[in-house]
């Protein structure tokens, strides 16, 4: 029964880590038309307006779900259903009232926030943003009460609709804002509104979800005692105050980078603050595309870990080494086709979806490129360490790089030659640094660590070769088609859309001619194995 249940298990982890990808995927579709809106200096405030609330909604809610549904489930499993309705109805008191203090503090301190991080005209998204952290307390709860149940269906609904929201509202009220002539700030502020409206929407629907989870769940016979209101209180924090901790370390790391790098472009490279607005921004735009490839890693993520744990625990040794091989080799396949794509094709990516921009987008888009591929393998590298026991290890490698970050950002964003090209110099390494100490922990530790020169050469090979078709076909159409369509920004992305279709071509060819890929890499996917069928997989 055990091993029929696992199947189930695992589809229920990917299907909601896939939602998470889909909504990372949509949240970059919704900010590009924004930041063509926002323009450089506006995209700039932006993201520190959303830098700001993120810390604050980590704080507030990180360890919310988790706590929430590993404790209504361990209740349910012991037969103790009134315990479970309690933690349910104590968390939602508890939370509400850290959002309300949390809101509260938003409102009132907004300005203090938004000159803390070198940026005094965020402090009216921040308080457009404050009603959204209380929202997101309430959703976090009934998030975990579903998730207590096996139910993930709620969680990925109520997902898609506050991006969805987001998508729809914000864009709407940024068009409107900068059709009546409001300020920059103010239509970053607007804009920003979608993620408080997505959240408020989603509330009522995982109400009535969670009604009807409750109203399908068969009660026991056994009335329990169920601990007293302070005691579930107790039980609640202790659980979800270590994973909030773990969870607010790189949020605390990006808002102290953010301050750092707006103060070294204002007093140590010497830039009026129009200028550091702009310098910024372009920054952000770039940073939209870094954070898309390691979106696609998440479903892998969740889905290995039970499996090399649940290896591990039946000493299926040889099991937990092909999985740990095949989840850093399916990562390989999908993070460094990205990063090279990224870096070879920055700048027709650049000219075509952010026009007008600051000219120095394609380079900044070059080095987080190659950035974004040390994020999904620092993602990955987690995943392991997690499922093999040495989690705590994997807490390590992160502040050491964040501090490393700070550090190189410092003094290179300082340095009036270098200034804002020091930013992505300095993600790069950050991740380049937790990548490499992670892959050290688990070379040490882990008795089922892989080959890495299996799981790298053969990705890195096709990889590279596709990254050379698409530069040599953006190259060739770019000179010969793009005239021909009249130039300008419709030729470019004709040009751009070839080089992205060959490419993509050339490197499916190339990752089954050199078989880079094989069935048991793709079985780590959802639908994996409808997938390696299509694809002939033996």
């Amino acid at each position: 029964m055990a091993e029929q249940k696992r199947p189930n298990y695992l589809t229920g982890a990917a299907t909601l880590a896939a939602t998470v990808a889909i909504t990372k995927v949509i949240g970059m579709i919704y900010k590009i038309p924004l930041f063509n809106i926002l323009g450089d200096a506006g995209s700039g405030h932006f993201n520190v307006m959303y830098y700001i609330y993120t810390l604050i909604l980590t704080i507030s809610t990180a360890g919310v779900p988790v706590a929430i549904s590993r404790l209504i489930s361990e209740a349910r499993a012991s037969s103790r259903p009134m315990q479970a309705r309690r933690y349910y109805s104590v968390g939602m008191i508890t939370f509400g009232i850290i959002g309300i203090v949390a809101m509260t503090f938003m409102l009132i301190k907004a300005q203090w926030l938004a000159d803390r991080v070198h940026d005094s005209q965020v402090a009216v998204g921040v308080r457009c943003l404050a009603p959204a952290v209380l929202f997101a307390c309430i959703v976090s709860v009934l998030r975990g009460y579903a998730q207590g149940h096996n139910k993930m269906l709620p969680t990925s609904i109520s997902q898609l609709m506050e991006v969805g929201c987001k998508l729809v509202f914000g864009l709407a009220i940024a068009w409107y804002l900068k059709s009546a002539g409001a300020s920059t700030p103010v239509i970053a502020a607007g804009a920003i509104v979608g993620i408080t409206i997505g959240l408020g929407l989603s509330i009522p629907v995982l109400i009535v979800q969670c009604r009807h989870i409750a109203r399908d769940t068969p009660m026991t016979l056994n009335l329990d005692q169920p601990m007293s209101r302070g005691a579930t209180a107790r039980k609640i924090l202790a659980v979800s105050i270590p994973i909030t901790l773990s969870s607010s370390v790189l949020n605390i790391i990006n808002l102290i980078d953010t301050a750092n790098i707006r103060e070294r472009l204002a007093n140590g490279a010497g830039f009026v603050q129009d200028k550091v607005d702009v310098l910024y921004g372009v920054y952000s735009k770039g940073m939209t595309f870094f954070t898309v490839p390691s979106s696609f890693i998440t479903p892998i993520c969740v889905a290995v870990v039970p499996v090399i744990a649940g290896a591990l625990a039946k000493r299926e040794l040889g099991q937990a080494k092909s999985t740990v091989e095949s989840c850093m080799k399916l990562t390989n396949l999908l993070a460094m086709p990205a990063a090279v794509g990224l870096a070879v094709l920055a700048q027709p990516i650049f000219d075509v979806l952010f026009p007008g921009s600051n000219e120095r987008g394609p380079e900044l888009l070059t080095m987080l490129g190659i950035a974004s591929y040390f994020v999904c393998t620092y993602l990955i590298t987690n995943g392991v360490l997690q499922a093999t026991g040495y989690e705590k290890l994997a807490l390590i490698a992160l502040p050491v790089g964040g501090l490393i970050k700070i550090g190189v950002n410092y003094v290179l964003v300082g340095n009036p030659d270098i200034n804002i090209s020091g930013a992505p110099i300095g993600t790069l390494v950050c991740y380049f640094v937790i990548t490499a100490l992670n892959l050290i922990f688990i070379t040490v530790k882990v008795p089922q660590r892989p080959n890495y020169i299996r799981i790298t050469v053969r990705p890195l090979i096709c990889s590279l070769l596709m990254g050379g078709a698409a530069w040599g076909v953006y190259g060739l159409t770019d000179k010969f088609i793009g005239p021909a369509l009249g130039g300008g920004r419709l030729g470019e992305l004709v040009c751009l859309a070839l080089a992205i279709l060959v490419a993509v071509a050339v490197y499916f060819v190339l990752i089954i001619a050199l078989r880079a890929v094989t069935k048991e890499d793709i079985l780590l996917l959802p639908k994996g194995d409808k997938l390696a069928k299509v694809l002939k997989l033996r």
